[in-house]
């Protein structure tokens, strides 16, 4: 009972009707992932191998791709990559339980999140329901010109953007400009750096990234370096040496904090 109050819930939610692409080649788990997602408010897409899990992606326009590592054809890295060439659109991996480099692998290639097969479909709703709340953005929507206007002006009369150095934040349209130039960042990345910079010169923890940024709670055990992974994605974007950070700072003891420049 418990149970159908919480996927009523959560329907609702979906009333947007988010689409998602599972792409595994076990149909057992395409099957169970496609009736749970389809029940708690989701469009559901399929691909039983990576090729024609590229297919798919370029003909539905899914807002999150879940995405198994090893399978035929092309694998869970080789979509990835291929994904990544013309999207940020939010990608969780499925990976086995021992391999962390599959995991490594995976998040420096672009992926957001991950969970360990064996995994609770329950789990998987939680992890898709948290990713997509940090990447896509429900603001209003400002026209293209008028945010480009904004960010090559310095954003001088514009309260969403954040300049510091040569980088500029567009808070509203979740954007980032590096000397007047586009960045393309994943929503991840974006709500990693967005709590960074709003909180400039307090460092956090790991732990507490993960719990403001991907939403765990406070007692999940799980590797924390998909935090290490996305510092580092968001230097190689932003720094102008990310082996000698400016913006980005390592807090030795603690995590990481953001550090202004004028």
């Amino acid at each position: 009972m418990a149970e159908n109050e919480e996927l009523q819930e959560a329907g609702t939610e979906g009333e947007a009707r988010q689409k998602i692409l599972v792409a595994d080649d076990e149909a057992s788990i395409r099957r169970i992932l496609e009736t749970r997602l389809k029940m708690v408010g989701y469009d559901v897409v399929t691909a039983e191998d990576g090729e024609e899990a590229v297919e798919v992606f370029n003909k539905t326009n899914p807002d999150l791709v879940v995405l198994d590592v090893m399978m035929p054809k092309m694998d869970g890295y080789g979509v990835t990559r291929e994904i990544r060439r013309t999207s940020d659109v939010p990608i969780i991996i499925l990976t086995a339980l021992g391999d962390v480099s599959e995991r490594i692998t995976g998040l420096e290639l672009g992926a957001d999140d991950y969970v360990i097969k064996p995994f609770s479909p329950k789990e998987l709703e939680a992890r898709v329901k948290a990713v997509l709340r940090r990447t896509i953005s429900k603001d209003v929507i400002i026209p293209a010109s008028s945010s480009a206007a904004g960010a090559s002006a310095g954003g001088k009369n514009n309260k969403n953007i954040i300049t510091t150095g040569a980088i500029k934040i567009d808070t509203a349209r979740r954007q980032v400009y590096r000397k007047g130039e586009r960045i393309r960042l994943t929503g991840m990345e974006f709500s990693l750096l967005e709590l960074l910079v709003n909180n400039s010169g307090q460092a956090y923890s790991r732990n507490e990234i993960l719990q403001h940024v991907w939403s765990y709670p406070a007692d999940h055990r799980i590797d924390t370096r998909v935090v290490d992974v996305h510092i580092s994605r968001l230097r190689s974007k932003l720094e102008a040496d990310p082996t000698n950070p400016e913006l980005i700072l390592t807090a030795r003891g603690i995590g990481y904090m953001f550090q202004r420049i004028n």
